[in-house]
């Protein structure tokens, strides 16, 4: 059976996803990172903690916490449930079992909703979309995409590929995203024709 979503679902990771997703080192860390198509990740709240900041930009902020909480509800058990239907399509090291894994995940997001509104207060939390940032050029040293381009290369055009790459690589002089591949695990049909440079961004 295959992984089957209408639209992107509010599914949010770790900080410790997000340091092997992205490699990052503690240098990293201290850079201006935008988080793209962030969602319910606990990246941002985490980095507020430690005293460090990102900016994290998606339309779901334009959610209250509870709506937000509501979308998560509503999703989790077709997410655990696709995820069990779909093991052998993981890699089964870090997480050991699609219920650790449910675990982790609403761990992270139920960090991200108690952050929430006292990020959005601090504009670490900013309503925004891919492929146009609401960011000034160079606005940021790093951005980071996590589980949204590539990933949804079945409802995402190439096009969209192409612009929302060349906006992260206008606002920040680094852009790194993770996966390259769908959620069913295959390469995109997308990868190879922006990873060609079909894009006019000499920065990628």
């Amino acid at each position: 059976m295959a992984f089957q979503y209408q639209s992107v679902v509010p599914w949010g990771r770790s900080f410790e996803e997000y340091q092997r997703m992205f490699a990052l080192t503690a240098e990293d860390l201290n850079l201006r990172i935008i988080g793209c198509a962030d969602g319910p990740a606990s990246f941002n709240a985490h980095l507020a903690k430690s005293g460090r900041q990102v900016v994290s930009c998606d339309p779901l902020y334009r959610l209250s916490a509870q709506q937000i909480q509501k979308r998560i509800d509503a999703t989790y058990e077709d997410v655990i449930g696709q995820t069990r239907q779909n093991q052998a399509k993981f890699v089964w090291t870090n997480i050991k079992s699609p219920d650790e894994l449910g675990q982790i995940r609403m761990t992270a997001m139920q960090m991200f909703l108690s952050d929430y509104e006292q990020g959005k207060a601090e504009d670490r939390y900013v309503v925004g979309e891919l492929p146009h940032l609401p960011f000034e050029p160079a606005a940021f040293e790093l951005a980071l995409c996590s589980h949204f381009l590539f990933l949804y290369s079945d409802q995402l055009s190439l096009a969209f590929h192409q612009q929302a790459i060349e906006s992260m690589c206008t606002v920040a002089y680094e852009a790194r995203i993770f996966p390259l591949l769908t959620y069913n695990a295959e390469r995109s049909q997308h990868l190879d024709r922006t990873a060609a440079g079909e894009i006019s961004s000499s920065r990628l």
